[in-house]
């Protein structure tokens, strides 16, 4: 398959890979003129899919934001051996390598219990992340009421109605600065500074993110506990990834491009960047 025929290939699946109103299992295929398109596990959020695409004996596969660790809210990640892979490089640096998760949930907790009289307000991007910060505390045996920023409420309540168990959780709105202290309070990155947090307990302010890896990024936005806890891959599952999935040739998009393609050619793997518009770099991760 030819580099242009690829690409074309690639950008239909990211425009026509889905219509609204369509469900589509994992693993169903759909044709689309002489492509056959399969939806396969991403593990980045609930439903997230990475897209195969198989013509004339090929197979592409643009895997969209992806994660390999384990997830209570998601089906987990299926490597699928391919001809081309598509990969994003949101923390295609060596720098980030993400910690257990179970080892950011403990820091967490550490902090609510040493300060029982405050709260801890963490920001959590409101699709995926905010879900699977709720469930990991749930599985560490956290039992008390969570609250939530109102915004959160809507996808909290799909999450629900798919299955995860999310165990108690109330809008902060409605409850008292005195219910809510020595509890967690989950609301989107942008509530952390915003006029709504002022009616919070002592909140201690944390973030939920990969990019709080970087300290820079925590000061600017006056986090004090920051959690590294990231729903995209880190390098060493970039890397790994590519060398489990053994593809002829590599398309690195949505982030670091430079340092992986770096990483490929090293490896004597055929690799280059994909710039594709509309997929910058994000602040959430």
């Amino acid at each position: 398959m030819c580099w242009a025929t690829a690409e074309t290939l690639a950008i239909m699946a990211l425009r026509y890979g889905s219509s609204p109103g369509v469900a589509v299992s994992y693993g169903e295929m759909v044709r689309l003129g002489e492509v056959d398109i399969s939806y396969i596990p991403a593990g980045h959020v609930l439903g997230s899919s990475q897209i195969l695409l198989e013509h004339g004996g090929e197979r592409v596969v643009v895997t969209g934001d992806y994660k390999r660790r384990s997830d209570p809210t998601c089906a987990p990640f299926e490597p699928v051996p391919c001809d081309i892979f598509i990969t994003e490089a949101t923390f295609g640096l060596p720098v980030f390598r993400h910690p257990p998760i179970g080892q950011e949930i403990d820091r967490l907790l550490a902090a609510l219990h040493t300060t029982p009289e405050r709260c801890v307000v963490v920001g959590a991007y409101a699709l995926g992340k905010a879900q699977r910060l709720i469930a990991e505390l749930r599985a560490h045996g956290h039992r008390d009421p969570i609250y939530i920023h109102g915004a959160l409420e809507r996808m909290c309540d799909l999450y629900r109605d798919f299955g995860v168990d999310l165990g108690e959780v109330y809008q902060a709105t409605g409850a008292s600065s005195d219910q809510m202290r020595g509890k967690v309070v989950v609301c989107p990155p942008s509530a952390l500074n915003d006029r709504w947090s002022r009616r919070l307990p002592e909140p201690i302010t944390a973030m939920a993110s990969g990019w709080m890896r970087v300290r820079q990024r925590a000061r600017q936005k006056n986090v004090e506990l920051p959690l590294v806890i990231s729903d995209h891959a880190d390098w060493d599952e970039l890397t790994g990834t590519i060398r489990e999935v053994a593809p002829s040739e590599i398309w690195v998009t949505h982030g670091r491009e430079e340092a992986l393609v770096h990483w490929c050619e090293l490896n004597q793997m055929r690799a280059r960047a994909l710039a594709l518009p509309g997929y910058e770099d994000e602040d959430e991760g």
